[in-house]
């Protein structure tokens, strides 16, 4: 938990736990804003329009930047996972490989959104750029369902992030569902 100065008292809140319990709550922004991004993109290859480009850029721009808030907020759930980790309830080898997946798929598509923004404001966006940039969202699909994978293992083989796993850690042999 972090330590921080208000009103001259030292106050300690848990921001920790709460930004790594935003995490599954944030995910799926991104892969929905990407998946309509790549759908758009698809159609803008058969359908020139100014007003569609120009939105496509802000899709990618509101996927990236909510890619960027996943990815914090998950540095701050492998975090809360360390426990689980050294008492080897969750693989760190998952852990680690969701939380590649989850960085290429930022960085690429933030390297998409920047190219596609050069591209549409120096208008060279010729049929043959519009193919190129259709490949490039079918490749970041690949990324994105990747790190999905990995994210799905994570809570649905090993109870990452629920209650289950608090449990677990706990020592709780027999668990009831709370009524």
């Amino acid at each position: 938990s972090y330590v921080c100065f208000t009103k001259n008292f030292l106050v300690q809140k848990d921001y920790m736990e709460y930004l790594a319990k935003l995490h599954p709550l944030l995910v799926h922004f991104p892969i929905a804003i990407f998946s309509a991004y790549i759908f758009f993109e698809l159609l803008s290859t058969f359908w020139k329009n100014e007003n569609l480009s120009v939105f496509i850029n802000i899709l990618l721009l509101l996927g990236v930047l909510g890619g960027l808030a996943a990815v914090l907020t998950g540095n701050q759930a492998q975090e809360a996972l360390k426990p689980f980790i050294e008492k080897h309830l969750i693989s760190n080898e998952l852990v680690e490989e969701h939380e590649q997946f989850a960085n290429i798929t930022l960085w690429y598509f933030f390297a998409v959104l920047v190219a596609r923004f050069y591209f549409t404001t120096k208008k060279l966006f010729t049929k043959k750029i519009k193919i190129i940039f259709l490949i490039l969202a079918l490749i970041g699909s690949y990324f994105i369902y990747e790190t999905g994978e990995h994210g799905g293992k994570l809570v649905y083989k090993y109870g990452a992030g629920t209650e289950l796993m608090n449990q677990k850690i706990e020592g709780v042999k027999s668990i009831v569902p709370h009524k």
